[in-house]
């Protein structure tokens, strides 16, 4: 989809005009680096959030989710 979407924007725009190069560029990169966060947060979120709760109850801070009825 995102590929799909480039590639139109890409088809949009004027050929001669070496302006615009930059703003394309600085999209591609904001896009890749989404896409980047995006997929590490939904892979890794749950080991994450797993090992704050766990320091926070070694701390005595937290509470513990994994008893729940």
């Amino acid at each position: 989809m995102l590929i799909t979407l480039l590639r139109e924007m890409a088809r949009r725009l004027p050929l001669g005009d070496d302006e615009g190069a930059t703003a394309v560029e600085y999209a591609l990169l904001v896009g890749l680096i989404a896409v980047i966060i995006i997929s590490s947060v939904t892979l890794l979120g749950g080991n994450i959030d797993a090992m704050f709760d766990d320091v926070a109850n070694q701390l005595g801070g937290g509470t513990d989710d994994t008893t729940t009825p």
